[in-house]
């Protein structure tokens, strides 16, 4: 017996059969499927043979597109070049979220280790991204809070040139948050 190995593997196999695959050419399962041609036009309703047997002549894959329709929806098309315009979308999509970074304050922070930090949010905010402003009190700070709120106050005053306020500074437990969104240029 081979101990916890068989367990593994199972539910590995079942992991592996849960995840959406795209059927391509002899693993498409339908009688008829309603094909599309490399240019977009449509064939028709087709035999499976026939459109595997296009797919040949043509030298390309038979890609289901919409298995859930009646018949099921299958495109002529490179499957690798398919795949690849897919994962390049994806990553194109993650490029775009805009990612938001933050920057944490004390209410009695000094001068310069405010103006290091102002600066170091101008420059996250001149790149596209929503900063963040975190003042954390420890203690019994949190009695003066008003503190806070006035350190959040300068700050968005010094970044008014390349910023606008997204949220209000607002107390969340024993920090004072606030979001500043980039100013779009003109």
């Amino acid at each position: 017996m081979d101990g916890g190995n068989s367990i593994a593997r199972r539910r590995s196999n079942n992991f592996r059969s849960r995840v959406p695959e795209t059927r391509i050419n002899k693993r498409i399962n339908a009688k008829e499927v309603r094909l599309i041609d490399v240019e977009g036009e449509q064939l028709g309703v087709v035999s499976i043979d026939d459109a595997l047997r296009t797919a040949e002549e043509k030298e390309v894959d038979l890609v289901e597109i919409a298995s859930n329709a009646t018949p099921p929806v299958c495109k002529l098309m490179d499957y690798g070049k398919f795949k690849y315009e897919l994962k390049k979308q994806k990553s194109a999509k993650k490029q775009k979220d805009q990612t938001v970074k933050e920057i944490k304050f004390r209410p009695n922070i000094g001068d310069h280790d405010l103006e290091v930090k102002v600066n170091r949010m101008r420059g996250f905010l001149e790149a596209g991204h929503k900063t963040r402003i975190r003042i954390f009190f420890r203690g019994r700070e949190i009695v003066h809070s008003d503190l806070g709120r006035k350190l959040a106050q300068n700050v968005c005053e010094e970044l008014s040139d390349v910023s606008s306020v997204d949220m209000e500074p607002k107390i969340e437990g024993k920090n004072l948050i606030m979001i500043l969104t980039p100013v779009k240029k003109q």
